[in-house]
């Protein structure tokens, strides 16, 4: 942590502060619990699920210790839906946020200076204060709960931020947009911003015109002093020491590695010299320029791979490593914004990166996400599974493992049998998603066979489009209208499913009739 940060944050912080199991092995009671986030992580971007250009050591070793999930998905191709439904267990066709949704009608909340001046800008739109969370079952049943990273389900002065909906402790970006920068302003620490030592340089800050594109000069607003990944670490590990008496829950939401590419110099001079020079990104696609725009992304990557290897040496540190279940994934898909270049790196491995394919869309690349899971003693070390699991899951399987109960509308199954290869797994009759963004969308996967339908909302011609993902797992050959059968049961399984959003924004009007509906 840099001095300048720690000398600020002290006034305002005071915390509270083996072999395989058989069939036949009692379940374990209440380990500690990390469940950790990355943000528009691609499925192929780490090297146990195939990643050849970037190196993620230390994920790579978290799967050899636990289990790999090789058909794991996200709730949702974008951040706040995907976030919402893992943290309530619900699937988009029942869910209150159903896409990313900046609460507009407050001002002007994407001019990054006014958002400074008044907080009342800043956050998303919240969700009901009723809304039964993750964090909350397990508080019940004895559980300090912690959150670092990106919020993105409420907004400062609303009952829907962290610390009113179940956490006991949040630092981080309460805003989706502010995360746009690593260099922010401000920080949340619970309900109060914590400024940090960075100057006002918003998100999308273009390269200034008549400057050099090769010399790194030219690139020095886009480094400041307090980098919040850093920041949200460091507190992370604090919480973690001070919880040696009763089980925890933590939820490491970074946002790594959406954009801006901004990472520490030392892993982008790592990845300059292991790729070779490079164009420069001078902003044309959004976010901030870079001139090694590869090599920072990698970076990135590279960087949180690095802080999950000192997580886990803390842990083994603490004496907390044995009895703590840590699992890894991503919110969505790869994007196709802001200098990233997920052809280069392969980032969704079968299953394509380019716009249309990645994050948001329903398609394999914007929804399958890698899924890592370790438990030393009850995982067993190196195993895989392709059991179809989703992200609404996790309540239903924590649920099966803590003994909560779990709220009787939510969606998912426990994997937990899976997890610890017992006898019993349930299996999904289907996953379901419902997105009203970028035209419109909705998918459902039944076994091996999924149904897409774009542009629902927009000004093309819905399509209507099934794959079996066993033959054809990157979706190039629309095999519909060889098997009415199975979309005639997609279509009562959306009719049943499907409710209309409480929200007009997230409304899909062509398909209120059904899924079959022109």
């Amino acid at each position: 942590m840099k001095p300048t940060f720690s000398l600020l944050l002290c006034s305002l912080l005071i915390l509270g502060c083996k072999e395989e199991q058989t069939t036949e092995a009692p379940k374990p009671q209440k380990p500690n619990i990390i469940y950790i986030l990355a943000d528009d992580l691609g499925y192929g971007e780490l090297g146990v699920y195939g990643q050849e250009k970037i190196e993620t050591p230390n994920i790579d070793a978290l799967a050899k210790s636990g289990m790999l999930f090789t058909q794991h998905y996200t709730s949702a191709p974008v951040c706040a839906p995907a976030r919402y439904m893992l943290l309530t267990g619900k699937h988009s066709g029942h869910a209150y946020i159903r896409g990313n949704d900046e609460w507009g009608v407050r001002g002007d909340v994407w001019d990054y200076r006014a958002m400074a001046k008044d907080s009342t800008l800043e956050g998303q739109r919240p969700i009901p204060s009723n809304t039964v969370l993750l964090p909350q079952k397990l508080k019940e049943q004895g559980y300090a709960t912690g959150m670092v990273g990106k919020w993105g389900l409420g907004a400062p002065h609303t009952e829907s931020i962290p610390t009113k909906m179940g956490f006991d402790f949040f630092f981080g970006y309460n805003c989706q947009r502010q995360a746009h920068t690593y260099y922010p302003l401000h920080l949340y620490h619970n309900e109060n911003r914590v400024h940090l030592q960075n100057d006002t340089v918003p998100p999308s800050t273009k390269f200034p015109e008549g400057t050099d594109p090769n010399d790194p000069a030219s690139y020095a607003d886009y480094t400041l002093n307090d980098y919040a990944p850093d920041l949200m670490f460091d507190q992370m590990i604090s919480f973690i020491s001070e919880r040696q008496k009763n089980p925890f829950f933590f939820y490491w939401a970074t946002p790594i590695p959406h954009n801006a590419i901004q990472a520490p110099q030392r892993w982008v001079d790592y990845y300059k010299k292991k790729f070779g020079p490079e164009e420069p990104y001078l902003g044309d696609k959004g976010y901030f320029p870079h001139q090694n725009p590869r090599a920072g992304y990698a970076a990135m990557i590279s960087y949180l791979d690095e802080n999950v290897g000192k997580l886990i040496a803390h842990l083994k540190k603490e004496g907390l490593y044995e009895n703590t279940l840590i699992i890894f994934s991503s919110d969505n898909g790869v994007t196709f914004t802001g200098g990233t270049d997920g052809e280069f790196f392969n980032s969704s491995g079968p299953f394509g990166e380019e716009r249309g394919k990645g994050k948001g869309f329903v398609y394999e690349g914007g929804i399958r996400v890698p899924m890592i899971a370790s438990w030393p003693g009850h995982i067993q070390a190196g195993s895989k599974t392709d059991h179809i699991s989703v992200q609404y899951d996790v309540m239903a399987t924590l649920s099966d493992l803590i003994g909560y109960e779990k709220p009787s509308d939510t969606d998912g199954i426990s994997f937990l049998p899976t997890l610890l290869q017992h006898e019993g797994q349930e299996v999904h009759e289907f996953l379901f998603w419902e997105f009203p963004e970028y035209g419109g969308q909705v998918a459902i996967r039944m076994g091996d066979w999924k149904v897409v339908r774009q542009h629902l909302k927009d000004e093309e011609s819905p399509t209507l489009e099934l794959y079996n993902l066993q033959t054809d797992p990157a979706e190039t050959e629309n095999v519909a209208t060889q098997h009415p059968e199975i979309l005639e049961k997609a279509a009562a399984i959306f009719a049943r499913e499907h409710t209309n959003a409480e929200t007009e924004r997230f409304r899909i009007p062509l398909i209120e009739s059904g899924l079959l509906g022109s």
